[in-house]
């Protein structure tokens, strides 16, 4: 589970395993298995290092 800003400065936590894809346009929208998306504020880089270390922690 990670951390994040969504564009309103509500945190919200996702579970990384269900993202589909990460996109800038310029904002990041996350788009889950499931269709649904999110916008954030947080980068595509910094989302993937959260991802990274929320794994590494896992093990």
């Amino acid at each position: 589970m990670i951390t994040l800003k969504k564009m309103n400065n509500t945190s919200i936590t996702i579970n990384s395993d269900y993202i589909f894809t990460i996109e800038e346009t310029p904002d990041t929208v996350i788009t889950f298995c499931n269709d649904k998306k999110i916008i954030v504020k947080e980068s595509r880089k910094e989302i993937l290092e959260l991802i990274m270390e929320y794994k590494k922690q896992c093990k």
